[in-house]
C-alpha cells in the first residue's frame, strides 16, 4: 500500500506543480508566458496530466479521487473483486498530500511573479477554479458532466483488445498520451463555465496551500465555492464508473 501512496504522491505532485504552473505562466505579471491564454492553459494541464500519469505508472495513475471511485465502482457493478479500503485510502492519501506538495512548489517557482501580481483574482485563480458565472447549481452540473466524460472514456477504453480473447491493449506510454488529449478536450469543450477541476485534489488542495503561503496581497481563498469541485467531480465519478459497467458486461454478439 506504501507503494501506491508513494506513487500516487509524486504523480500527483508533478501534475498539480505543471499544471499550475501553465495557469501561472499565463496569469502572473511579468511571466514571459503571460496572456497566452485559455487554450495554452487545456493544453498545458492535459500534459501536466501525461506527465504525472507516466509517473505514477507504478500505481496505475489515477491522480484523481474521482477516477480512483469511480473504478471502485465500476469493477462493482461488473461483480468483479474491488479494491479493499486501505488500497483506496493509500489512493487517496497520496493523491491529496502529493497535490499539496505540488501547490506549495509551483508557488516557490513563481513567488517573484505573485509578489508583482496586484490581481487577487490572478494570484487564486492559479490555485484553484472558480466560475465564469456563479450559479452553485449549474457549476455543479458542469464539474458533473465534465468528470463523467473524463471516468466514463478512461474505462472504456478498457474496451479495446488485441485478439478475440479479450487481452488488453498495453500501449505503454502512449495510453497517458491518450488520457492527456482527454483532458484537452474536455477543456475546450467543457472548461469554460467552471474552469474544469475534474478532480477534488487538484481544487481542494492547492485551495488549502492559498490559503496557508505568505503569498503578498493574496485575499480571499473564496471558500463558499470550494465544494462545488469537490463534490461535482465525485459525483461524476461514481456516476462515469457505473454507467461504463454495460459496456464492459454485456458483448455485442
Amino acid at each position: 500500500m506504501f507503494a501506491i501512496f508513494l506513487s500516487e504522491a509524486v504523480g500527483s505532485m508533478l501534475l498539480i506543480l505543471l499544471g499550475c504552473g501553465v495557469v501561472a505562466n499565463t496569469a502572473l505579471t511579468k511571466s514571459k508566458g503571460q496572456g497566452t491564454g485559455f487554450l495554452f492553459v487545456n493544453w498545458g494541464w492535459g500534459l501536466a496530466v501525461f506527465v504525472g500519469v507516466i509517473a505514477a505508472a507504478k500505481s496505475g495513475g489515477h491522480l484523481n479521487p474521482a477516477v480512483t471511485i469511480g473504478l471502485l465502482v465500476n469493477d462493482i457493478a461488473q461483480g468483479k473483486p474491488a479494491m479493499d479500503f486501505g488500497t483506496v485510502m493509500a489512493y487517496l492519501g497520496g493523491q491529496f498530500v502529493g497535490s499539496l506538495i505540488g501547490a506549495f512548489l509551483c508557488w516557490v517557482a513563481y513567488k517573484q511573479h505573485f509578489d508583482e501580481e496586484p490581481d487577487q483574482g490572478a494570484k487564486l485563480g492559479v490555485f484553484c477554479t472558480a466560475p465564469a458565472i456563479r450559479n452553485p447549481l449549474f457549476n455543479l452540473l458542469t464539474e458533473i458532466i465534465g468528470t463523467f466524460v473524463l471516468v466514463f472514456v478512461v474505462i472504456a477504453s478498457g474496451l479495446y483488445t488485441t485478439n478475440t480473447k479479450g487481452d488488453a491493449v498495453n500501449l505503454g506510454w502512449l495510453g497517458a498520451f491518450g488520457v492527456a488529449l482527454l483532458i484537452v478536450v474536455i477543456g475546450t469543450g467543457l472548461g469554460g463555465p467552471t474552469g474544469y477541476a475534474i478532480n477534488p485534489t487538484r481544487d481542494l488542495c492547492p485551495r488549502i496551500m492559498h490559503a496557508i503561503l505568505p503569498i503578498k496581497g493574496k485575499g480571499d481563498s473564496d471558500w463558499s465555492y470550494s465544494w462545488v469541485p469537490v463534490v461535482g467531480p465525485m459525483i461524476g465519478g461514481l456516476l462515469g464508473g457505473l454507467l461504463a459497467a454495460p459496456l464492459l458486461v454485456f458483448p455485442l454478439q
